[in-house]
């Protein structure tokens, strides 16, 4: 049911979902004063979600900053969280990115240059029905045709949220890698709530962020003027997020 729930939600919390609904007001409402100031909230917030500058700041203030390479100790599994691929793409004969992919590249780099032993991907699938197979087969699969040894790579394949991604790999670290050093990596906006699932099921992980939805701080007209249609699915990720992290903290998941 929170799995449902989550996904449900999530549509809800879209900016643009927002605007919409205030249009759609301010179009049957019968009071003229009341659909003259709908209107002019409508407008307003078109501009002020597509405002690139205010949603990198905010997301500036959330995200977790970026560790430099050269500053990654040595570690015996990175564990990777999915939701970065499209499992319904077909045919069925290749990994499908979508935003968030260097989730498994930065962590491959990692491999690559000897500063993970193991990599720990988890993630089922993303669906509803769960009829589309696991994100962590497909990215497994990715790491074999870059010559990742099959012993190598762990799978956990059958959670289908953040809470569950804690549990289930730190049942598998516990298991078979216990008082090792962990790094978790997934997506910086992402972090937090992560971070925090990992230490609520036991482990003690570093973090090395990734996706990140921000640029380097710009004052030019381009960035604070003119409204950009990629902020509002911006908004949109930050809300979610922001959203989630509280749900999961006041559930005691995080």
């Amino acid at each position: 049911m929170f799995f449902i729930l989550s996904k449900t939600l999530y549509y809800l919390m879209m900016p643009l979902v927002w605007v919409l609904g205030i249009l759609l007001f301010a179009r049957l409402t019968r009071n003229e004063r009341r659909r003259k100031r709908l209107l002019t909230l409508g407008i307003g917030l078109v501009w002020l979600l597509g405002n690139n500058f205010l949603v990198n700041e905010a997301l500036l203030l959330w995200e977790i900053p970026p560790t430099p390479m050269s500053r990654v100790g040595s570690y015996d599994v990175a564990i990777v969280l999915t939701g970065i691929t499209n499992s319904t793409k077909q045919p069925r004969d290749r990994t499908y990115f979508e935003k968030g992919a260097d989730r498994i590249t930065h962590a491959l780099q990692l491999y690559k240059m000897g500063k993970v032993k193991k990599i720990l991907i988890s993630g089922g699938s993303g669906s509803l029905n769960g009829q589309h197979g696991s994100e962590a087969g497909d990215l497994a699969g990715f790491l074999r045709t870059a010559d990742v040894p099959e012993r190598d790579i762990i799978l956990e394949d059958q959670s289908r949220n953040t809470r569950e991604n804690a549990l289930f790999s730190a049942k598998i670290l516990k298991k078979d890698f216990p008082g090792q050093r962990y790094l978790l990596v997934t997506s910086a906006f992402h972090m937090r709530r992560s971070e925090g699932c990992f230490q609520k099921a036991g482990i003690q992980a570093d973090t090395f962020s990734t996706d990140f939805q921000t640029y380097e701080r710009s004052f030019t007209p381009d960035k604070w003027l003119l409204p950009n249609e990629g902020a509002y699915g911006k908004w949109g990720t930050l809300i979610h997020e922001i959203v989630g992290y509280t749900v999961y903290k006041v559930l005691g998941y995080c």
